[in-house]
């Protein structure tokens, strides 16, 4: 029998489309799984072969047989396609957010860099905070204590402020 055709492509599964870029896909169990469309025949090529290893398919099913195991071909292959509306949704939404977080660190670096006063007032703010809360904690706790040592105590039983006793108070609680 004569070898299969390769098509206008070169490569297994990769078609060109009108629009000049490329078209891949690979047959399986009569089901046709589309792969994408991509940019260059290798990336469509490479994406075969990824889904060709994944479908256990022989080798000289594959375009590129240098490629040793399936690990390889799928770090080779192009990122995952989108298939439907919804894949195309998330990934917008998903790329939009790494942008924004990626502009966010980007500003940042320039404030911190143009007013590292700011910065210095920012953790002296927090260290005072921090301070108070110990404070107020030490406080609630030695009420506590004193309410437990006196007879004569006016909290009942059920009293949320017994539990200050326990209250940590060490330097290390933020």
């Amino acid at each position: 029998m004569p070898p299969r055709r390769r098509g206008s492509s070169g490569f297994h599964g990769v078609r060109v489309r009108p629009s000049g870029r490329f078209y891949a896909e690979i047959r399986a169990g009569g089901f046709r799984l589309t792969l994408g469309t991509y940019n260059t025949p290798e990336l469509a090529a490479r994406a075969y072969d990824a889904a060709a290893w994944r479908f256990r398919r022989p080798r000289r099913d594959m375009n590129f047989p240098d490629v040793e195991s399936l690990e390889e071909a799928e770090f080779l292959a192009p990122v995952p396609c989108l298939v439907d509306d919804e894949d195309h949704r998330r990934h917008r939404q998903v790329q939009r957010r790494i942008a924004i977080a990626e502009h966010d660190e980007q500003l940042m670096r320039q404030w911190r860099a143009q007013f590292p006063n700011d910065v210095d007032n920012t953790d002296a703010f927090f260290a005072d905070l921090r301070a108070q809360r110990r404070s107020n904690r030490r406080h609630r706790r030695a009420v506590a204590e004193f309410e437990l040592e006196n007879p004569n105590t006016t909290w009942t039983e059920n009293d949320p402020r017994w539990d200050d006793i326990w209250t940590e108070t060490t330097s290390d609680d933020e």
